[in-house]
């Protein structure tokens, strides 16, 4: 294990405009240690994995409100995988119905995070699940 900070992309994909628990995580994340890129609202998957790409980030987070989590998570991840970010962590946070929980594991979400889940736990997961070579 290095010294290097955990880097996280926190990002808002689609059109949902609330991004104030997005900000919230990356304060929190920021707090803990970790270099956090925010990229702000309205972004596509391309946008996102583009810049997690560029940004050589360990881990990224998805904060979706919207209701197309199913959509939008899914292509997020391929994209990363198809630029060869295979150890990327993804995790998502809002708004899912528990239903939809085991599908977007089983397509490549690391966890996923429920409103009321709390800052501690968020950074924990990252801290123990992130591989974090340097």
């Amino acid at each position: 294990m290095s010294d290097r900070k955990i880097r996280v992309l926190v990002a808002k994909p689609g059109l949902d405009g609330h991004d104030r628990g997005a900000k919230v995580i990356a304060r929190a994340l920021r707090d803990a240690g970790m270099e956090v890129i925010y990229t702000g609202l309205r972004q596509t998957p391309e946008m996102i994995a583009a810049a997690a790409l560029q940004e050589d980030v360990d881990a990224v987070g998805i904060s979706i409100l919207s209701g197309a989590h199913n959509t939008l998570c899914p292509r997020i991840v391929n994209l990363l995988r198809d630029n060869g970010m295979d150890d990327t962590l993804v995790v998502v946070g809002g708004i899912v119905p528990q239903e939809d929980i085991p599908a977007l594991k089983e397509k490549g979400i690391s966890e996923v995070f429920l409103p009321g889940t709390s800052t501690e736990d968020i950074v924990e997961f990252l801290q123990n699940n992130v591989r974090n070579e340097g």
